[in-house]
């Protein structure tokens, strides 16, 4: 049955003799429709690199704002995303946002079938790529409320950590179906590399033929089944602290559908007045940081304007902005989540960029636009770091609860500026270079150490949120801050693509470095001195 009118996972004869089953099969078909929706809405990152090796008439900053479009929407749609059970139901909620995924991800596959393809369709596709971030906040709500309280960390745990493994997926599966027609007459006409590739097996090399619009057909094959998965396995649950007004399913997505509406107006109005005339933007050049303080107050406000139970709720929930520590630990996650997923992003390109050109000096000018056969592959060691920091994150939970939130963060914070400041150095030798693959291993392994320090500090952060706030707000600040941190999506690709087009990569890192240590003076100010009204050891 889809409706639950009896739900009481705190009661063990309840829990053993229906609850328990019933709960690990709506567990079991969230996680993979989860980890798609991070696979989608973070392709780009792959998808633009193989654009590079192909061809495609795009300049760098163009294929990391594509990223970027994508990483603004997503985190946009957390906001509304985070009420959508309450208003709509589980089973309603996720059946309609995973079967929304195949939007972008049939649109992406027929785009990418010809080189010609305008930019704007890119840009089009990349926003719509955003539902899948936004899925997150309807998803660890979902699976929140079908576990008893002494086994939601476990049950949320495996929901985001395997969930969050969509990166890691995406990375390895994407570039290995672009070596073949995996879809027959779908997969279009092969398109020659003209710079190398790869796979996590191994380098491919300039002249192989690839099909490219694999990248958005391959999820077609997860998708549909997930789709009737989540109609068929997934249940409502209708009791009074859940989902008790939910209607009828065509009405729960008329009002998902209105919701996001709002978030993705929102997004691409930002985006419309950051982007240049040449970008299909206004041309206004309205800075980023800006950008983001717009679209997070015009979707909020917008949302309360609509009327019922949304409005209502918003209030219940705005109360959590009269606390500082909602602030505080905003910043704090997104120093470990938000670089987590901007740098998920952003590191395969990066890598192309940096190290697949040689960067010669020509009467007084340095340039990067010569090909670098002996660069190492981006899709052959992409996948490692957000595989690192995905796998790492629950470690870092079991070690918080052992030694303390506040200073597990701590160290992860100390380690994070000198890591950054280690691969800002790196990545300066490597683009004034000729030869950038010298400079590739330290690079490398400094990158590896940055992500396996997000993934610890994500899960201690949660510790430290659990010890702060009343038992009442722990929720709400869960989903507002994994909403503001998810824009680091948005914000690292972005500061990257321009420094990279200015010629001074290293300066991104070293502002993220900047970052980093202001986390660690408030950290400490507010949760490790032993005088601060949370010490938190």
């Amino acid at each position: 049955m889809a409706d639950l009118q009896k739900w009481d996972p705190e009661d063990p004869d309840f829990w053993e003799k229906e609850g328990k089953k019933i709960a690990n099969r709506n567990l079991w078909i969230s996680i993979p429709a989860l980890l798609c929706g991070f696979a989608i809405w973070l392709f780009w990152g792959i998808i633009t690199v193989q654009m590079l090796n192909l061809g495609f008439p795009f300049t760098n900053a163009e294929l990391f704002t594509l990223m970027a479009i994508a990483g603004l929407t997503g985190a946009t749609l957390r906001i509304p995303s985070s009420f959508f059970i309450r208003l709509c139901g589980g089973r309603n909620t996720l059946f309609f946002t995973t079967s929304l995924l195949l939007i972008p991800a049939i649109g992406t596959g027929f785009a990418l079938q010809n080189p010609e393809t305008p930019l704007w369709q890119f840009q089009l596709l990349a926003l719509l790529s955003g539902l899948g971030g936004g899925n997150f906040a309807s998803s660890m709500s979902n699976i929140s409320f079908f576990f008893p309280k002494n086994q939601q960390g476990l049950a949320l745990g495996l929901n985001a950590g395997l969930g969050n493994f969509g990166v890691t997926s995406m990375q390895i599966l994407v570039p290995l179906f672009m070596t073949f027609a995996a879809f027959g007459i779908f997969s279009g006409e092969p398109m020659v590399l003209i710079n190398t590739s790869g796979t996590l097996i191994g380098k491919i090399p300039a002249g192989t033929e690839s099909y490219i619009s694999n990248a958005g057909f391959l999820w077609v094959l997860l998708l549909v089944p997930l789709s009737i998965a989540t109609w068929f396995g997934m249940n409502n649950i209708r009791t009074k602290d859940v989902s008790p007004d939910i209607g009828n399913p065509l009405s729960s997505f008329a009002l998902i559908s209105i919701m996001l509406s709002i978030g993705f107006i929102t997004a691409a109005f930002g985006l419309w007045l950051m982007l240049p005339e040449s970008a299909n933007g206004s041309g206004f050049g309205v800075p980023k940081e800006l950008v983001l303080v717009m679209v997070v107050v015009a979707t909020v406000v917008l949302l309360k304007w609509l009327p019922g139970q949304i409005g209502s709720s918003l209030t219940r929930q705005y109360q959590i902005f009269n606390n500082k520590h909602t602030w505080v630990m905003s910043l704090i996650y997104t120093m470990t989540f938000g670089s987590f997923i901007g740098f998920a992003a952003s590191f395969p390109l990066s890598i192309k960029v940096i190290f697949g050109y040689s960067h010669i000096m020509v009467d007084g000018t340095m340039t990067h636009d010569t090909i670098n056969p002996n660069g190492p592959s981006a899709l052959m060691y992409a996948w490692m770091a957000p595989f690192i920091g995905a796998l790492i994150r629950p470690v870092g939970g079991w070690i918080a609860d052992k030694f303390g939130g506040a200073l597990v963060t701590q160290v992860c914070s100390v380690v994070m500026v000198a890591s950054a400041l280690g691969v800002a150095y790196y990545m300066k030798a490597a683009y004034q270079s000729v030869s950038p693959e010298e400079y590739f291993v330290p690079f490398f392994v400094l990158f590896l150490l940055l992500f396996a320090a997000t993934g610890i500090g994500n899960g201690s952060t949660f510790r430290t949120i659990a010890m702060v706030f009343p038992k009442e707000q722990v929720g709400p600040v869960l989903g507002w801050t994994s909403a503001i941190a998810a824009y680091g999506a948005f914000y690292i690709p972005k500061v990257l693509g321009e420094q990279i087009t200015a010629t001074t990569p290293e300066v991104a890192l070293i502002g993220f470095a900047v970052f980093y240590g202001v986390c660690v003076l408030i950290n400490y100010w507010f949760y490790l001195r032993k005088d601060g009204e949370f010490y938190n050891p």
